[in-house]
């Protein structure tokens, strides 16, 4: 299974990055596709103060999967890296530990979540009318969060040592057996909304099982054995260095919802949030293709850049920037044509529609550069470079967006709430053209080298 590895090394950038981002971004949108036929399901089966109800939830489950993506992508890192300088042992290693640390960061999450359930809904924004429903969801959901957790970070670890095709599997596993469990529970059974949670639970308990026995059978470049499970201080540092810059994302992303809930409460009503939450799967779906070949390009830059292959690194951040711009300016037009249509895939209320039209056209305003963004921080974690990565991670949502949440409203409603996005959006493009200046040598090193050796040809050819 070296193989697999060590073809990140070796093969033309555009065959390994397309080769990995097919299978990624293939994955992510079905996994973008459950998440839009589920919320489809409870709007139809429960109505609006359902998708209202799974917004408020959602906050919980964005900290477990930046639980997992700190975990996945932190390890992956190292463990490609590791790969990258033909150090077997430590990447057995990082991944051990990355497994002990799943099962008791998650486990203590669960407990501690099924205890202040409630005081917690009413925290993340939860009306009167909101609560009964986004209990009986949320109670259900913080049952599997170590399915949830386990399924996020391995799926980065077996990208990480270059195998796509199974990352692809693992992600369209679990969101087949959603989209296929979650109405037998909801309709057949007339569970509801907590038949919404019932599914989610169960397929991503399926897939759980589907990634332990990939390893635990020989397919892997790693293995699983009891000595790697004891935990090692240096690599845990080593891991939460990396890894807290997407931790910080996604666990400021769930902060971020938890302020626009309350917002949105306050100006906007029950109605608000569940729009909110509509155009979050619209996001998800649009954006998900630039996650794919971002995910695709972290193996790349991670191995290249532990193998010390300047020029390779370069290529493959280059390339990547240009695919993800092209995919967010796709989106961004997709968005501003058509959102009436993509809000009545979701929902036949009229006033949600008609909200729903005016926030999405403000919302994705600046979405085309998306891209640029999720690269920037993409190559830092692969390169294990911590401090840049969580300032990236950590600007739009907490520098940025979090204050405009709190400012615009007070000045504009609801349409402050709408306003802080595009303009967070503006910040961070902006944070990432200034660190990729400052690190021009790794994002423009082949370039640069061409453009040496285009002169010294010229030179030498006068």
């Amino acid at each position: 299974m070296k193989e697999q590895s060590e073809r990140l090394g070796r093969d033309p950038i555009t065959t390994l990055l397309t080769s990995l981002a097919v299978p990624a971004t293939v994955g992510m949108l079905v996994m973008a596709l459950h998440s839009v036929i589920d919320t489809i399901y409870i709007a139809r089966g429960v109505g609006t103060i359902g998708v209202a109800a799974v917004a408020i939830s959602f906050p919980v489950q964005m900290f477990f999967l930046a639980l997992g993506g700190a975990l996945g992508i932190g390890g992956g890192s190292v463990i490609s890296r590791a790969l990258g300088a033909d150090d077997l042992d430590k990447a057995n290693r990082a991944f051990g530990n990355i497994l002990s640390l799943i099962i008791i960061v998650s486990l203590l999450g669960a407990l501690l979540g099924l205890a202040y359930l409630a005081p917690m809904l009413k925290l993340f924004g939860a009306s009167d009318t909101i609560m009964p429903y986004a209990s009986d969801y949320l109670g259900i959901i913080l049952y599997g969060t170590i399915s949830f957790a386990f399924g996020f970070s391995i799926n980065n670890i077996v990208r990480a040592e270059g195998n796509a095709r199974v990352a692809m599997l693992t992600m369209i596993m679990s969101s087949v057996l959603n989209i296929l469990f979650t109405p037998i529970f909801m309709f057949a059974l007339n569970m509801g909304i907590r038949g919404a949670a019932y599914g989610t639970v169960a397929a991503q308990g399926i897939t759980a099982v589907y990634l332990l026995l990939y390893f635990m059978t020989g397919k892997s470049s790693l293995s699983i054995k009891l000595p790697y499970l004891a935990l090692r201080y240096s690599l845990i540092r080593e891991i939460m260095a990396v890894g807290a810059s997407a931790f910080a994302r996604q666990g400021s992303a769930s902060i971020m919802l938890i302020i626009a809930n309350n917002m949105l409460i306050h100006f906007g009503g029950d109605l608000a949030i569940a729009v909110l939450g509509i155009i979050h799967r619209v996001m998800m779906f649009t954006l998900m293709p630039i996650l794919g070949v971002v995910q695709a390009m972290l193996p790349l830059v991670g191995f290249n850049y532990g193998a010390g292959k300047t020029a390779r690194v370069s290529e493959s951040i280059i390339l990547t920037i240009k695919v993800s711009t092209i995919i967010s300016f796709v989106a961004f037009a997709l968005v501003m044509a058509i959102p009436g249509p993509l809000m009545r895939i979701f929902t036949t209320d009229p006033e949600a529609i008609e909200m729903g039209q005016g926030a999405l056209r403000i919302m994705f305003a600046l979405s085309m550069t998306v891209g640029v963004q999720m690269v920037t921080g993409g190559v830092f974690q692969a390169m294990g470079k911590a401090r840049e990565a969580f300032l990236m991670s950590l600007a739009r949502q907490v520098l940025f967006l979090i204050p405009l949440l709190l400012i615009l409203p007070v000045f504009f409603g609801l349409t402050g709430v709408w306003l802080a996005f595009p303009l967070a959006e503006l910040f961070g493009f902006a944070l990432a053209l200034w660190l990729i200046r400052r690190n021009k040598d790794y994002f423009f090193y082949g370039s640069q080298k061409m453009a040496e050796l285009s002169m010294e040809t010229g030179s030498g050819t006068g």
